[in-house]
């Protein structure tokens, strides 16, 4: 199996964009990031989406469709359905994946796998690069206990998954199915666990992730306890193999909860779109307090419209600027931050962009 990038970014596979951005050109976002609802089924104990609540309304199918069509026609590659809700309470969530795919874009899913449609699997596993489930517990109890829900979503989700592997196996399909455990120290006991449940389920990998948390401290992440964590992370990425990948994502892991940088250069790159249709730079930003950095609304104006905006510069260059500091005024570790540490080099120290050497990695678009 082809080693999956999964802590870094891959940005110097697109230095076209960069040079573009480097003279000052609006650039097309190469990936969304971006929920069809902020609804979810689940009341996971670590959820980000907590803080992330606006005022919205729900994405119809017409709006939807114009979104993934101004993708598209402005040149975004790659589309993932994540962000601060679960797509899957959509009604329109497989119509959109087919959308998509049609326009040229690469889609990805990110979801819990609870209201998955069994049936559905073989409509969009062909054409998705990526289905990502979120779990970070091996057995009922504990994962009902993470996750806000009851003991035998488990199983279903459990289920599903292993539908997943015999498609893809059956098929030959290129997409790549993974787990995602987001970890909390608490959660310690579940990394081993976890990482020998992702092996028997036939996944492609299991990435362990940090959990950000505002720049309030609101969730009550420990960030200087993750370093009890690091034998046990070890001891997991051992059980990799030629076919299955286990990756902690170290650069976040032990960083602290702490940035090297103090502007924003990213969300151009990598940008973020709430369940709600709200525009934003990122997912630190959703909430209504951050209305300063709100660009608008796919369900008021096209997204077309509102990348070409005026208020869409305004806002990516007040965040690029000395009156914003990202190691203070948002959350922590974010979508962008590799990005961010790469692009920050470039702009504030000169540094000359990185080339590419050797194949591309898997998932390019999705940087």
């Amino acid at each position: 199996m082809k080693k999956i990038l999964l802590d870094n970014h891959k940005l110097i596979w697109h230095p076209e964009r960069v040079e573009s951005w480097k003279s000052g050109e609006l650039i097309a976002p190469i990936t969304i990031d971006c929920a069809l609802t902020q609804a979810c089924t689940y009341k996971c104990v670590y959820c980000y989406g907590q803080l992330q609540y606006n005022e919205g309304r729900a994405l119809s199918r017409e709006v939807i469709f114009r979104f993934l069509d101004d993708c598209a026609d402005i040149g975004v590659k790659a589309v993932s359905f994540v962000s601060d809700g679960e797509s899957t309470c959509s009604p329109h969530l497989y119509d959109a994946i087919l959308r998509g795919s049609q326009n040229g874009l690469d889609m990805a899913l990110g979801t819990n796998g609870f209201l998955l449609k069994d049936e559905r699997l073989s409509d969009i596993l062909p054409i998705l690069t990526y289905l990502r489930f979120n779990i970070t517990a091996a057995d009922a109890a504990r994962y009902a206990e993470i996750h806000g829900c009851r003991e035998e979503c488990f199983n279903k989700v459990i289920k599903t998954i292993r539908n997943c592997v015999v498609l893809k196996n059956q098929h030959q399909l290129n997409v790549t199915i993974g787990l995602q455990m987001v970890l909390m120290p608490a959660f310690h006991d579940q990394i081993i666990p976890l990482a020998r449940l992702g092996q028997a389920l036939g996944v492609d990998y299991l990435v362990i992730k940090h959990c950000s948390d505002d720049e309030n401290g609101s969730l009550g992440v420990d960030y200087e306890s993750y370093g009890q964590c690091v034998d046990l992370l070890k001891e997991a990425e051992g059980l990799s193999t030629d076919t299955y990948q286990v990756q902690a994502k170290w650069s976040k892991i032990m960083s602290g909860g702490k940035r090297c940088y103090s502007r924003c250069y990213g969300p151009p790159f990598i940008l973020q779109m709430s369940g709600t249709g709200l525009v934003a730079p990122c997912g630190m930003l959703f909430n209504d307090k951050y209305k300063k950095y709100h660009i608008g609304n796919i369900s008021e104006m096209s997204f077309k419209e509102i990348w070409q905006s005026d208020r869409y510069r305004e806002v990516m260059d007040l965040i690029a600027s000395e009156n914003f500091d990202a190691k203070t005024m948002c959350g922590t570790l974010c979508l962008q931050h590799k990005v961010n540490e790469y692009l920050y080099e470039i702009k504030e120290n000169d540094k000359a962009l990185q080339k590419a050497e050797g194949p591309p990695p898997q998932h390019i678009n999705f940087i």
